[in-house]
């Protein structure tokens, strides 16, 4: 066991080690076999020479983010501990923001994956971003859009999604259409409240510059010099995304966002999803990128979550399978 003693200069210790060394706690998480105690603007390390280097490289990165942008989270944190995690100081400050938002608030990619989310869409015409729930597909997809919008690139965007699972059985609502629609569009809804003022909102959507409609409305149609978003595409049929994604016009940009662990559809039906990016994985111009745990943004417990049932069902899958197996042996 040896001992080594890194001092933290020029910032105050407690915008990183956090209240009550929350933020500290944190870090400690990913080092077991460590022993690290804070004092003052000190950090003491008890370990092993090697681990001990892996935490200052570590460390070097947290400390040079909080510099950067004088805050630090827990997400951010988890994103520097990744392997390639410095590549999340090496992205020029201008690229981060996407759009400054209602009250002037700087909407950015936040993680390393929603910023090759970005640099997807500037390079490709079609993008696929699936990943788990609080990964910021949809916000990131509709950010990129309204700044298409407002940069005069397309004339219009157009936001869908599969309704009530992938039939769309809207019928036994009550109110009209857009009163039947409103319910599953929320979150649309909710990240265009964040980027563009209400009363100039609702003029978009009045006049058609912001369309926001089920995929079944999507049918027959072209979809030309636009920004459009297909939302929770895992619950489509591999028939309906085919017809959405030749729905797109010469100048467009498409991005499809889902998550196949929460695919709707009944059991023997096959994701839309799953079966486009199956068939076109190898076709020039298109990107799929898959965002992860690592880039949950809401509160600290969904990651917590995440992980938990990820592992119930994979616990699940293996029991399955040996019940399987010993039922064929049995047999």
């Amino acid at each position: 066991m040896q001992e080594r003693v890194i001092e933290i200069e020029d910032i105050n210790p407690v915008g990183i080690f956090g209240v009550n060394n929350a933020k500290l706690k944190h870090i400690k998480s990913f080092f077991p076999k460590l022993k690290i105690v804070s004092r003052g603007n000190t950090l003491t390390l008890i370990g092993d020479e090697v681990v001990m280097d892996e935490f200052e490289r570590k460390f070097d990165l947290i400390v040079r983010h909080f510099k950067k942008h004088n805050s630090i989270s827990e997400n951010n944190i988890d994103n520097l501990m990744l392997e390639d995690g410095h590549k999340m100081l090496a992205v020029d400050d201008g690229s981060e923001t996407l759009l400054h938002g209602t009250g002037g608030t700087k909407i950015k990619a936040r993680t390393l994956n929603q910023k090759r989310l970005v640099q997807a869409v500037q390079k490709n015409d079609m993008v696929f971003a699936v990943g788990p729930a609080g990964t910021g597909k949809t916000y990131t997809a509709v950010a990129l859009a309204v700044r298409a919008l407002k940069a005069k690139e397309v004339k219009r965007i157009v936001l869908t999604r599969p309704a009530v699972e992938a039939g769309e059985n809207l019928g036994f609502l009550p109110g009209d259409m857009k009163e039947k629609l409103d319910p599953y569009m929320m979150p649309l809804y909710d990240a265009l409240r964040d980027m563009i003022p209400g009363e100039k909102l609702a003029d978009m959507l009045e006049y058609g510059v912001i369309e926001i409609a089920p995929l079944a409305f999507m049918r027959g149609r072209t979809l030309d010099n636009a920004f459009v978003i297909l939302d929770e595409a895992q619950n489509t049929t591999p028939m309906q995304m085919k017809m959405f994604l030749t729905r797109m016009g010469m100048t467009a940009k498409f991005i499809i966002t889902g998550d196949m662990s929460q695919v709707d559809l009944p059991k023997r039906q096959r994701s839309g999803l799953v079966y486009a990016m199956d068939v076109l994985k190898n076709v020039e111009g298109l990107k799929i990128i898959r965002l992860q745990q690592s880039d949950v943004i809401r509160h600290s417990l969904v990651k917590k979550i995440i992980d938990a049932f990820d592992k119930a069902e994979a616990e699940e899958k293996l029991q399955m399978k040996e019940e399987n197996k010993l039922n064929k042996e049995i047999n």
